[in-house]
């Protein structure tokens, strides 16, 4: 984009989690569409229930600890490539998943593990310790039958407020308007999975295309727009 102003997407994940498409093939897909800024968030998930899934016989679709050097390692190597091919900055980021107490957030620009079991204050701390930042996710989501899902950062958004760097004021194709009405910092994310999950809601900074500007706009919230992404033709 144009005059300084950099089209983002800061919540994505790849075949390394949950996500439907490979590292490599979700670069090139943000990368020839123009894409300035983005973080891939790949799961991590807590013990009570990984075990839960694992008594069930059902697929983790997180990364391990063990596991976390090698993706941190792929980022890297993915993010030359995509400032090399595209001029994209891609920042290393994750999810931090913790479904037991229903809470998820965003690291961004990770470089060390943390632990999803710890609470949400430990988890924040944490990241900024790592010069990281901290969004709240989906914090008002609803799942498809009307059960709000992840509904802890909201229950206890009072108490959080100020404690996030961001939270997500829109979500895919959702728009959490109160999280505008309680002028929090906000941007907007496409929590993509599938392709057509990107076609979505997206965030406009208006700063340099360097990763400290653009955590620094982020957390001053100034230079922040919300950007809904289409085309005419959707991706099959």
């Amino acid at each position: 984009m144009q005059d300084n102003w950099l089209m983002c997407d800061f919540h994505i994940h790849t075949t390394i989690s949950d996500g439907k498409m490979p590292l490599d093939e979700v670069v090139d897909l943000y990368g020839e569409n123009g894409f300035d800024v983005i973080s891939i968030t790949d799961h991590i998930l807590d013990s009570q229930t990984s075990d839960e899934k694992a008594q069930k016989n059902e697929p983790l679709d997180v990364m391990k600890k063990e596991d976390f050097p090698g993706y941190l390692k792929r980022l890297w190597q993915e993010s030359k490539r995509a400032w090399d091919k595209y001029k994209m900055l891609l920042i290393p980021g994750v999810e931090i998943s913790n479904n037991s107490g229903k809470y998820h957030i965003l690291g961004i620009d990770i470089k060390e593990y943390i632990n999803p079991d710890l609470s949400v204050g430990e988890i924040v701390s944490q990241i900024h310790d790592q010069g990281a930042i901290a969004v709240a996710c989906h914090p008002h989501h609803k799942s498809t039958g009307g059960q709000q899902e992840f509904i802890h950062l909201w229950e206890n958004h009072e108490q959080y407020a100020s404690l996030f760097d961001a939270w997500e004021v829109a979500n895919r194709d959702d728009l959490f308007n109160v999280i505008g009405l309680k002028k929090f910092n906000y941007i907007a994310n496409s929590d993509f999975h599938h392709p057509w999950h990107f076609y979505s809601w997206k965030s406009l900074l208006h700063c340099e295309k360097n990763t400290e500007a653009v955590k620094a706009t982020i957390r001053e919230n100034k230079g922040v727009a919300l950007y809904l992404f289409r085309k005419e033709k959707p991706i099959k």
